[in-house]
């Protein structure tokens, strides 16, 4: 081959060296595999995932029985009428007036249907001054938010003619439209915005316009193939549009990673004397080997959240899962196929002043400045271990403390916007009666006396019981014998009183009434209701999913590296950085320490689907360069040298491929960052921490020191262990012999 003859063996060798030797048949294959998946994922369409599927427990119990009823619920909607000084009461003429308009008003838009006075269904707040005109958008309640401007602007037009009320509306609809007009191109802006700072930085990292564009064209061509696949999927397992803003973050993170990492070895051989195809060869065999374990990892971490039983986190697991399998795929197969395409031309478009200083002249790839770190690591390895990991376990601990909440629409979107002060004024007014707790009663008959009679009593008992200070509204389908009971719980929106308070109903109140029934199938429903599920679920779920992924990662990087040690050092790392991770998520968002600088509040709470949705996409991102770095540290090995000069190496030479991944992945998570949502914040923030602290203070730090300390024993199998299979083997059992013009070296992988 070349200048020297490559014969390799394994995987992502072969797959390299067939595709560098029919390039054109690779090429041609990876674009048709694109275009098939985008065309029958389109041809077939998304299902997405179904609210009776969301959740387990009674919230599934509730949306089974009304979807197997055919019952529709529509958006309900809300205008809050209160005195803006006091002074005027329900009772004045001023404040009837009011009412009448309102109601007049919205039922003359010919939007809304069963518009109710508060006169008539009690909804006066006990003080007097603040009253509850409510009223349901007509058609489907998924896209009432389409519909529900015209309402809003008669409310207005009301509003100005009473001045001294307050005249606000807030609900399904109105919220809908609101969050969509103010933050709903944040997403895509986002999205939008990862794909030109991805290429800005590789434009800075090869200094080349072409090696630049090549990794954001794998990341992209992988998203369109996923997208596809995602279609083709949801037919089995639902997807949401949640999956797939997760599937283009991990997609475009891991696409440019692998294909950085594959394109930096092929240029630093050649920038070592070797020709382009036995440079390729090399890459195949190295970076190759690395990006096929490194993805097998990811998609075993990214499986666990298959293990949760939510049907969102499994749709975000199997999307992530499939789009790191198709970036792998795509790394290992029409990248060396477009690079034997390309030869010397991928340093097209050569920045000149970046490509001057790309190299430092010896074309060995080494990092000036993590050599000058490792040298001082090395030398003094306990030290660097003591204070590298002193300072990360002092940046975990905050997070002993960490308190998870789904959290209220104030937390999320502070008091920026009209409707959130309007949501704080309901509840204050009407403790819970913005977010009621839904009691769905089935029953045979339920007109019977004896049904009718408990849900009398249950309405009764849960005010008596202190759950809620009412109003408790029923309303009957007779012909699907179902009722809806809806019961404003004492606590509106404090989470944990709320919470409380639906314990209340469900423990006490409904076994003493509903429950003495016979038939009668009751389940408690709601936004209340439907977090405190979600919370039991997902705690539940913790002890699996933490196991599959850590138990599956260490088999991984067992058989992949054939040593015990590295096993377990690898893991242990890795849950060092995401403690790191957690501990500046408390540490910014639950008690507010630098909050403002990046843009975010204290809340006092982390979202309670953050911490196990990091775990996952954290454990998976950091085995990335964890095997990417390692992986050269053994070759290294392999290759003769000590172990000492070996990390060092290792270390050195991956430190610049490593610090191009990282900042881009910063950069991307970092835009999350800059989104209005504080769930949002705090998964930017948290993913792009723990990203940079993975890639300096582990990779650069505490891994060579810890290596470094172990010595001999980093290679450590147990006799007993040697049956296991030999991933290594399978790779390449023989040194791939890659001569430069002037010397015989030979490269053991």
């Amino acid at each position: 081959m070349g200048n020297g003859d490559t014969r390799v063996r394994g995987l992502a060798a072969r797959a390299g060296g067939w595709s560098a030797r029919h390039r054109w048949a690779a090429v041609g294959i990876w674009v048709l595999f694109v275009v098939l998946a985008m065309g029958l994922g389109s041809a077939a369409g998304r299902v997405d995932v179904d609210e009776s599927d969301q959740l387990k427990g009674e919230t599934h119990t509730a949306a089974r029985i009304i979807k197997d009823a055919g019952i529709e619920e529509p958006a309900s909607e809300t205008v809050l009428i209160q005195a803006k000084d006091g002074k005027v009461e329900a009772t004045d003429a001023e404040f009837r007036a009011a009412v009448a308009d309102v109601v007049k008003a919205v039922d003359a838009t010919g939007r809304v249907t069963d518009v109710t006075s508060p006169y008539d269904t009690r909804t006066i707040s006990k003080d007097g001054r603040s009253a509850l005109v409510q009223f349901d958008m007509r058609g489907d309640s998924d896209t009432a938010g389409d519909r529900v401007e015209p309402v809003m602007k008669a409310v207005e037009g009301v509003q100005k003619d009473h001045g001294s009320l307050r005249i606000e509306e807030i609900g399904g609809a109105s919220m809908m439209k609101t969050f969509s007009d103010a933050f709903g191109d944040d997403f895509q802006k986002a999205e939008y915005s990862a794909v030109p700072v991805a290429l800005g930085i590789l434009l800075i990292a090869f200094g080349a316009l072409v090696a630049a564009l090549l990794p954001v064209a794998l990341a992209i061509t992988a998203i369109m193939a996923t997208m596809g696949l995602m279609g083709l999927v949801s037919h089995v397992q639902a997807m949401n549009d949640t999956a797939n803003s997760v599937m283009l973050l991990v997609g475009m993170a891991v696409g440019v990673d692998y294909c950085l990492f594959y394109l930096r070895r092929e240029r630093e051989e050649r920038a070592a004397g070797r020709d382009a195809q036995t440079a390729l060869g090399i890459a195949a065999a190295t970076s190759g080997r690395a990006i096929v374990v490194s993805g097998v990892t990811v998609c075993v971490a990214m499986a666990g959240m298959l293990f949760t039983g939510l049907a969102t986190f499994e749709a975000m697991g199997l999307a992530s899962l499939m789009v790191v399998a198709v970036a792998m795929v795509g790394s290992v197969t029409v990248l060396p196929a477009l690079l034997s395409l390309l030869g010397e031309r991928v340093e097209k478009g050569r920045i000149p002043f970046l490509g001057r200083r790309r190299r430092n002249g010896k074309g060995n790839g080494e990092s000036r400045f993590w050599t000058a770190v490792l040298r001082g690591v090395l030398a003094k390895p306990v030290v660097s271990v003591v204070v590298a990991a002193g300072a990360l376990l002092a940046i975990a601990a905050p997070a002993l403390g960490m308190k998870t909440q789904n959290l209220t629409l104030d937390q999320e979107f502070g008091d920026s916007l009209p409707i959130v002060q309007t949501y704080n004024r309901v509840n204050d007014a009407f403790p819970g009666g913005s977010e009621p707790a839904e009691v769905i009663v089935k029953a045979k008959d339920i007109n019977a006396p004896e049904v009718k009679d408990a849900l009398a009593q249950f309405k009764d008992r849960a005010i008596g019981s202190g759950a809620s200070r009412g109003p408790v509204e029923i309303k009957l389908h007779d012909a699907q014998n179902v009722a809806f009971v809806y019961v404003p719980l004492v606590g509106g929106s404090d989470q944990d009183k709320a919470g409380a308070n639906l314990e209340k109903l469900r423990d006490e109140v409904r076994p003493a009434t509903l429950g003495k029934v016979d038939g009668v199938e009751a389940p408690i429903t709601g936004q209340v209701a439907g977090n405190h599920d979600f919370n039991d679920q997902l705690v539940g779920s913790v002890v699996p999913v933490f196991a599959f992924v850590v138990v599956f990662a260490f088999l991984l990087m067992l058989l992949s590296f054939r040593s015990l040690t590295v096993a377990i050092t690898s893991i242990l790392l890795n849950l060092l950085s995401v403690g790191a991770a957690y501990g500046i998520l408390v540490a910014v968002f639950q008690h507010g320490w630098g909050a403002s600088l990046v843009g975010a509040e204290g809340v006092g709470a982390i979202v309670t689907w953050l911490p196990l949705f990091l775990f996952v996409i954290l454990f998976g991102l950091s085995m990335d360069y964890h095997v990417f770095v390692v992986s050269r540290i053994r070759e290294a090995r392999l290759r003769g040298r000590t172990t000492t000069d070996a990390i060092q190496h290792g270390v050195v030479t991956t430190a610049g491929v490593v610090t191009s991944a990282a900042v881009i992945m910063v950069a991307v998570f970092a835009i999350f960052g800059t989104l209005s949502m504080q769930s949002m914040k705090q998964m930017g923030v948290g993913l792009a921490a723990a990203v940079l602290i993975d890639a300096t203070i582990i990779r650069g730090v505490l891994l060579p020191a810890v290596m470094a300390l172990l010595g001999e024993r980093n290679w450590y199998l147990p006799k007993w262990l040697n049956r296991l299979p030999d991933l290594t083997h399978d790779e390449s059992p023989e040194a791939v012999a890659a001569p430069v013009r002037d010397e015989g070296e030979r490269l053991t992988v």
